[in-house]
């Protein structure tokens, strides 16, 4: 004869059993793209995406050879144990404008987890094959108090391909009287060119060092960010080069920016970074280099994406 325990004994025991297993609550996504030069200009031709992270559709405001695309992360924010990789590639001769519909958020780490680790990432690569050209202007990043960020850009580009890219970090709500303390956040930065290295940025902010309020730090600024050129076959010669950090300097003097934007020619590549309290006015100043950067490097006059402005 077979025997059942009653409903309610069963329900106990799996119950029971659930309890003791981890509560995987987080994302582990990964979009991949590809965008490839074709008789009828820039197409992407190639998508891959598991988990939240996807692309509508490219968009042409300046013509076929250029196109642009937003990238959507529909929860809007980064938790403890999500990790989301998002690959691009530029093929040969093709070019891309790559922006986001609005500012990326790290949340506040949790503490009561089953998941082992509060770490929240975002890794990026960008790779650029010859000819190629890739402008990566994604929306400001909010850093809340309390989140245990990792946020990585590597570019990888050939000696015909040409870069312009910025990222635009923001510490805490300071406007509504929550500062970054006592939270952890690091940034890094890669360039490689034909497989060498020649640019590494890292900064790690944590209540265990004194970067957030040392002079040689972030000086107790809420707002730090990097705008990158490299175009080597375009910039070749020490003069140009130095000509045209005069005439970006020129632009940051005529808005009265001098002391919150710096200018460097690092062996060809221009190193633009910005340290103040204001991701707007970041923003509004980085557009103002980019006008006179993107007619010399990619031979276009700069149209903003139109969802910048919606």
């Amino acid at each position: 004869m077979i025997t059942t325990a009653p409903l309610s004994s069963v329900a106990t025991a799996a119950t029971n059993i659930n309890a003791s297993k981890p509560v995987k609550n987080h994302w582990l996504a990964h979009l991949l793209l590809e965008f490839s030069n074709t008789p009828v200009g820039t197409q992407l031709t190639r998508t891959q995406r598991k988990g939240p992270l996807s692309v509508q559709k490219a968009f042409y405001p300046e013509g076929r050879d250029c196109a642009h695309i937003y990238l959507l992360h529909p929860p809007a924010g980064i938790v403890s144990g999500d990790e989301l990789r998002i690959s691009v590639a530029v093929k040969e001769d093709a070019h891309l404008l790559f922006t986001t519909p609005g500012a990326g958020r790290f949340y506040r780490a949790r503490t009561n987890l089953d998941i082992g680790d509060t770490k929240q990432a975002q890794i990026t690569q960008l790779t650029l094959e010859a000819n190629a050209k890739c402008e990566n202007f994604p929306q400001e990043t909010i850093v809340y108090e309390g989140a245990d960020g990792f946020n990585t850009v590597d570019i990888k580009l050939t000696s015909s391909s040409v870069y312009l890219g910025w990222d635009i970090t923001c510490l805490g709500l300071p406007d509504s009287d929550v500062p970054f303390v006592d939270g952890k956040y690091c940034q890094l930065n890669r360039l490689y060119c034909d497989d060498i290295l020649i640019y590494h940025d890292r900064i790690a902010l944590s209540p265990a060092n004194q970067l957030l309020t040392h002079p040689a730090g972030l000086a107790n600024n809420s707002v730090f960010a990097t705008f990158l050129a490299y175009a080597p076959q375009v910039l070749k010669q020490p003069q140009q080069r130095a000509e045209l950090v005069a005439l970006l300097r020129d632009t940051v003097t005529e808005q009265n920016a001098q002391s919150l934007i710096s200018i460097s020619d690092i062996d060809g590549l221009l190193v633009i970074r910005y340290l103040g309290a204001h991701a707007q006015q970041c923003k509004q100043l980085f557009i103002s280099l980019w006008e006179v950067l993107r007619p010399l490097l990619v031979d276009k006059t700069a149209i903003q994406p139109r969802i910048w402005h919606t």
